[in-house]
């Protein structure tokens, strides 16, 4: 198994890459995609050029892209048991490191 570790910086030039290759496959034009998630287009060309945009915007996005599934799933945590035997699902209410 291979592990590539990136930056911040890289994985949101990737995420833009990826919205933007979503939308020219779905042939809309940056004004298209702009006026359909509520934005200017100042702020779709930002974001597709630098990966800066706040997180209600992208999922505006993605909405319109038809994939905000994908960013529902994102942190999904599936329940893992303790042991074999007995599982543990209570959420943690606090943390403990300061």
């Amino acid at each position: 198994m291979a592990f590539e570790l990136k930056t911040s910086k890289e994985v949101l030039l990737q995420i833009a890459h990826r919205i933007k290759q979503r939308r020219l496959k779905q042939n809309l034009t940056q004004a298209g995609l702009a006026l359909r998630a509520g934005v200017s287009v100042g702020t779709i060309k930002h974001f597709e050029k630098t990966g800066k945009v706040g997180l209600d915007i992208l999922l505006n996005m993605a909405l319109v892209l038809g994939c905000l599934d994908e960013f529902d799933a994102l942190l999904l945590e599936e329940p893992k048991p303790t042991n074999l035997f007995q599982e543990d699902n209570t959420a943690r209410q606090r943390g403990r490191l300061k």
